[in-house]
C-alpha cells in the first residue's frame, strides 16, 4: 500500500488497484503525481498481482488531464524533461508483466486519456467523456497521445480527435475501438473492472505478456517482419510449462491449472 497523498495503491486478491485520489481537482495530473504513479508501479511490478486496475476517485473524473497552472513559466528544458518522465512512466504501465485496465469513470482528457491509453484495456462508464484537447491551448499531447491514439483507432480518426480537440463519449469510443467495454449504469465500476480482468487473468501471465508483445510490436513492423516476431514469440510460448498444461488439459477435457511458468 502506498503512502502517497494523491495516489492510493491497494492489493485485493489477484488485483492491484491504483486510484488517483484528487477528486477536488478532477484527479488532474501534477508533476508530483506522475512521480507518485511511478513509485506505485515499483510496487506493482514486483507484486503477485495478476492485473492492475487504474481509476479516479469520485464519480466525476478518471483524470481531467494535466495541471495547467504547472505548465506555465517553465523553461523548454524543464518542459521536455517532464514530458519524457511522463512518457516513460506511462510506458512502464504498458510494459508491466501483467495486463492493466483503465476504469474510465467520468472525464478522461489530455494526460488522463494518455494514461488510460497506456493500459492494456479500457472500460468506461456511461457518463465518460474522452479527448485530447491540447490543441485548444496551443499545445501538442506530450505523454504519448499522438503515438498511442492512432495505433488504437487509426490515423484518420486520431487526427480528427487531436486536431479538433473534440470530446468523444462512451458509445462512440466503443465504436471506434478507443474503449473495449462499457459499464452498465447499475454496475460498480471497480467491480466491473475486476470482472473484466478475470476474463484474462485466468490464463498464463507469461503467455499473456508474449501475446501482448506480438500485437504491440506489429504497429511498427511490416507484415513479413511481424510474422517473424509472431513465430519467435509463439515458439517461446511452447517452451512454457503452462503450454504443456493447457494442451494436456484440453486433451483430458478439464480446466487448465496454469502456474505462470
Amino acid at each position: 500500500m502506498t503512502d502517497s497523498p494523491n495516489v492510493d495503491l491497494t492489493f485485493d486478491k489477484e488485483f492491484a488497484v491504483m486510484t488517483l485520489n484528487r477528486p477536488e481537482a478532477l484527479n488532474a495530473l501534477s508533476f508530483a503525481i506522475i512521480r507518485e504513479i511511478g513509485r506505485a508501479l515499483d510496487q506493482v511490478s514486483v507484486s503477485d498481482a495478476r492485473a492492475l486496475l487504474i481509476m479516479g476517485a469520485g464519480d466525476r473524473a478518471f483524470c481531467a488531464g494535466a495541471d495547467i497552472e504547472e505548465l506555465t513559466g517553465r523553461s523548454l528544458e524543464q518542459q521536455k524533461a517532464d514530458a519524457e518522465i511522463g512518457q516513460a512512466t506511462f510506458e512502464r504501465i504498458a510494459q508491466l508483466p501483467m495486463p492493466s485496465i483503465a476504469i474510465i469513470n467520468g472525464f478522461a482528457f489530455g494526460g488522463g486519456l494518455e494514461l488510460a491509453m497506456s493500459c492494456t484495456f479500457r472500460i468506461a462508464t456511461g457518463n465518460a467523456k474522452m479527448g485530447l484537447p491540447e490543441i485548444k491551448l496551443g499545445l501538442v499531447p506530450g505523454y504519448g497521445g499522438t503515438q498511442r491514439l492512432p495505433r488504437l483507432i487509426g490515423e484518420g480518426r486520431a487526427l480528427d480527435m487531436i486536431l479538433t480537440g473534440r470530446t468523444v463519449e462512451t458509445a462512440e469510443a466503443l465504436s471506434i475501438g478507443l474503449v473495449n467495454r462499457s459499464i452498465d449504469d447499475d454496475q460498480n465500476p471497480l467491480q466491473a473492472g475486476k470482472d473484466f480482468a478475470r476474463t484474462v487473468t485466468q490464463y498464463s501471465l507469461p503467455v499473456l505478456k508474449l501475446s501482448r508483445e506480438a500485437v504491440t510490436r506489429a504497429a511498427s513492423l511490416s507484415m513479413v517482419e511481424g510474422l517473424k516476431v509472431e513465430a519467435d514469440l509463439s515458439t517461446l510460448a511452447f517452451q512454457t510449462e503452462d503450454a504443456n498444461e493447457g494442451m494436456t488439459a484440453f486433451q483430458q477435457k478439464r480446466k487448465a491449472n496454469f502456474k505462470d511458468a
